[in-house]
């Protein structure tokens, strides 16, 4: 669905990512992990078209999109939830999800939400009023309010508490068992990462270090590579 070819990418005069490939199946997940500072961020602003790559080729669904801006690239059905439960914190719940329903074409609000049935009960409280989880699960269904194709989460469960990862993991499980859906995601959460991808890479100060099929059996190759 989604080919990253020999990406160079940075800010500025400095370059972050250098020779990176990454490939996401159909109906597949790929998952990008790494310490702080690997570049994993920086690649997917690059897959979303916030950044444009100095070098390489971006492919979604057979169809070259290196030099697509964003809003471009959200109408071939490319979605992005970046870290940090991102949302209007002064707007209400329903507010947020009228900002991508109103005037596009996309799920309805409904169908959304009862995949979040958690938010029911929170469509007039202000999103900055919501707890961690909360909020990650406004931002999800906002994206997939867009009918995407391709969803790219980073770090979903970046600053939750324990309790409320399990449920988050449950929900992106979920999200990647769906027909016509695949998904690129960074996550911290190796074992859980592991266990969804179909395939998996490695980053380690802006390049590959290791890469391969994804699954439970390559939780221990990963975390050597990590430790390198």
């Amino acid at each position: 669905m989604l080919i990253m070819e020999d990406i160079r990418v940075g800010y500025g005069r400095t370059d972050v990512i250098e020779d990176v490939t990454v490939e996401v199946p159909a109906d597949g997940v790929a998952a990008v992990l790494g310490h702080n500072g690997a570049g994993k961020t920086t690649l997917l602003r690059a897959a979303v078209g916030l950044l444009r790559p100095r070098a390489g080729k971006v492919t979604f669904d057979g169809t070259e999109i290196t030099k697509l801006p964003p809003h471009r690239r959200v109408r071939l059905g490319i979605a992005y939830v970046p870290q940090g439960q991102q949302c209007f914190g002064q707007l209400t719940v329903a507010e947020n999800l009228r900002l991508i329903t109103d005037g596009r074409r996309g799920a309805g609000r409904d169908e959304v939400l009862d995949m979040f049935p958690a938010l029911r009960g929170f469509l007039d409280r202000r999103a900055g009023l919501l707890s961690g989880g909360q909020r990650q699960q406004l931002a999800i269904a906002r994206a997939l309010l867009t009918r995407p194709r391709l969803l790219i989460l980073d770090e979903p469960t970046e600053g939750l508490q324990p309790s409320v990862v399990a449920e988050i993991e449950t929900i992106i499980a979920g999200l990647a068992a769906t027909d016509g859906l695949s998904v690129l995601l960074v996550e911290q959460q190796l074992g859980f990462a592991l266990e969804l991808a179909d395939r998996y890479t490695v980053l380690a100060s802006g390049r590959v270090t290791t890469a391969g099929p994804g699954g439970a059996a390559a939780v221990g190759a990963v975390r050597a590579a990590l430790t390198i």
